[in-house]
């Protein structure tokens, strides 16, 4: 019975979609991931940061169009979030405020035994990253040379070659991450 029921379903039509964009023209696509490298302090920061997430994402941040948990690996434990922004400036915008400069602030301080990363896409073209305390190369760590994130790439407005207001362009800047580490 099974094997016909199978049978079966193989004979249907796929059902192809696609979407239009076209409404979108800025839209950028952020992957965010956190990775336990210390199982205990590593677990207390993945549980002080998700809940803290998803209070900060359900109050609907302006530009935030859809925001998705996944799960990367189990071993380690590999969680992150994918995100559509309407455009760079509103993700930018969330980004430098409460309580995300708080968060970032915290985890440059310590990061509790984890490594955080993230890895935007623009509709526009272009692509940047950042990876902290991840570990083993993950992402364009594995194919792409590796630099500080200092200087002309110490935010994602300045990695993008991005006009704008650099100082404002960060949760912290650079001058304040050398204070806090």
């Amino acid at each position: 019975m099974s094997v016909a029921i199978c049978s079966a379903a193989m004979n249907l039509p796929t059902k192809r979609m696609t979407v239009d964009l076209t409404a979108y023209p800025d839209l950028v696509v952020i992957y965010l991931g956190m990775i336990v490298r210390v199982p205990l302090p590593g677990m207390e920061t993945l549980t002080y940061f998700g809940p803290a997430i998803y209070q900060a994402v359900g109050g609907s941040p302006d530009g935030l169009l859809l925001h998705e948990d996944i799960t990367y690996s189990q071993d380690p434990l590999h969680v992150g979030m994918r995100q559509y922004w309407r455009d760079f400036d509103s993700l930018e915008r969330f980004a430098r405020s409460e309580p995300h400069r708080e968060w970032w602030a915290k985890f440059i301080r310590d990061s509790g035994g984890t490594g955080f990363w993230h890895e935007t896409y623009f509709m526009k073209g272009g692509m940047e990253s950042i990876y902290t305390d991840v570990g083993d190369p993950i992402g364009m760590l594995k194919f792409a040379p590796v630099i500080p994130a200092r200087g002309a790439m110490f935010n994602a407005r300045r990695r993008l070659n991005l006009p704008g207001d650099e100082t404002m362009a960060a949760p912290l800047t650079e001058a304040e991450v050398e204070a806090l580490v």
